[in-house]
């Protein structure tokens, strides 16, 4: 059963947590196994969550043999494949949006119902759309879905109108297929765009300047059999490094890619948190330290992450003076705000912006995670306040955060998973 959790706050989390592989580049390398034919793709390092599950379910309906063995996942993909993906999956999660550019690629046609996932304000897709069309697809709206079909696709010039990360891993899987070169311009830097073009690479796909904004893609006839390792994730990192930090504990996070997160590392040293930096490892400390405010501006990457900024706004309710936080990507990223509040933060909200005024003390309350990483940061406000935190709606954390409970456990967090009366989650 899905379930809440009890928080019993006031303990200072210390210890050691390990990094699992990111969820936002497992899914676009599961999602490019479409385009192997008659082949398979080994991931490894593929986290054990909700989205994963849904998307490996994705892959079976479509007709690929997915196996799995502990965080290894063998994608056997047949000579041909169904185009037309059910709703009831693909309204699970916005992702499912990822095989629309390999099944148009690989089989010439794609049916996809309009994909559902976090409520934090629109993400159409209308960018992968206009980068379809402008590589030779018909696309039409039909009856809620995206029906789209191509002859053949051409390589071409493709301008985005925002780095949009969905957008730029969609159009550089069908652009592997498309006749001569693909260039995407204001394409997404995010590190899981580069681990999905090393996939690409090692099934013998051409890519250039991943990283730039600037990809070249040069199509091909057929691609190789391979086995790609997914990066660390980076969000789950950040959030662990905020958990020590609002706990006033110690906290060392392993297995992470310190260039991924330079810009968090950047603003938790600027509330005046101790950060210790190793090869492969972040040591978070708080104990000694007086947390000031700071202001903070979401941006694409290398800026700082939206899938941060609940997380350290749970942080700076309990930092000395006026922090500001203005939120570039979502529009409605802020709806873990009226939550916090319950819980005794000072928390004003003008438009897309955030003016928080520190307060000595959180006070535990009977809250709710309203998309993913919302619930992580009234997990950490609960860990740092006084008395015991209930937060409902846990279905949104699995989705992101592997085995969290236990993780927060063995950092001395007394918090216990308890049933409540909300539906079952998917397994493994």
């Amino acid at each position: 059963m899905y379930s809440k959790m009890l928080i019993k706050g006031g303990n200072p989390l210390s210890g050691e947590v390990t990094t699992q592989g990111a969820k936002n580049a497992a899914l676009p390398v599961i999602a490019a196994s479409l385009l192997l034919k008659g082949k398979r793709l080994k991931i490894k390092d593929v986290p054990k969550l909700e989205d994963i599950y849904t998307m490996a379910d994705l892959l079976r309906q479509l007709g690929v043999e997915v196996n799995h063995v502990d965080h290894s996942m063998i994608l056997s993909v047949p000579e041909d494949l169904c185009w037309e993906t059910p709703k009831a999956l693909v309204s699970k999660m916005r992702a499912s949006s990822l095989v629309l550019g390999p099944l148009l690629a690989r089989m010439g046609k794609a049916v996809l119902p309009l994909p559902g996932g976090c409520a934090i304000g629109s993400r159409p897709i209308d960018l992968h759309l206009k980068g379809l069309v402008k590589l030779g697809a018909e696309v039409e709206l039909l009856h809620g879905a995206v029906h789209a079909k191509a002859k053949e696709l051409r390589g071409t010039r493709i301008y985005l109108d925002f780095p949009s990360v969905g957008a730029t891993e969609n159009i550089m899987m069908a652009a592997v297929f498309a006749k001569g070169e693909t260039v995407i311009e204001n394409a997404a830097r995010e590190p899981e765009i580069t681990n999905l073009a090393e996939a690409l690479k090692l099934m013998g796909c051409n890519i250039e300047g991943v990283g730039t904004g600037i990809i070249h893609i040069e199509g091909t006839d057929s691609l190789e059999e391979t086995e790609v390792k997914i990066i660390p994730d980076r969000i789950e990192a950040g959030t662990y490094m905020v958990a020590g930090a609002i706990t006033r504990g110690k906290v060392k996070v392993k297995n992470v890619t310190l260039e991924h997160i330079d810009a968090t590392l950047a603003k938790l040293e600027e509330t005046g948190v101790t950060v210790e930096v190793e090869k492969d490892a972040v040591t978070v400390d708080a104990r000694d330290c007086k947390m000031k405010g700071v202001s903070l501006k979401t941006l694409p990457y290398p800026g700082f992450p939206t899938d941060m900024q609940p997380q350290f706004t749970a942080l700076l309710t309990i930092a000395e003076g006026t922090s500001v936080i203005k939120e570039t990507i979502f529009e409605s990223r802020f709806l873990h705000v009226s939550e916090l509040k319950r819980m005794g933060a000072d928390i004003e909200l003008q438009g897309n912006t955030a003016i928080v005024n520190g307060v000595p003390k959180l006070k535990g309350a009977e809250v709710r995670a309203t998309d993913l990483r919302a619930g992580a940061a009234l997990v950490l406000a609960g860990l740092a306040a006084e008395d015991e935190t209930v937060v409902y709606g846990l279905g949104h954390i699995r989705r992101g955060y592997e085995d969290f409970q236990n993780k927060l456990k063995a950092l001395g967090g007394d918090v216990e998973e308890l049933p409540s009366e909300e539906d079952g989650s998917a397994k493994w």
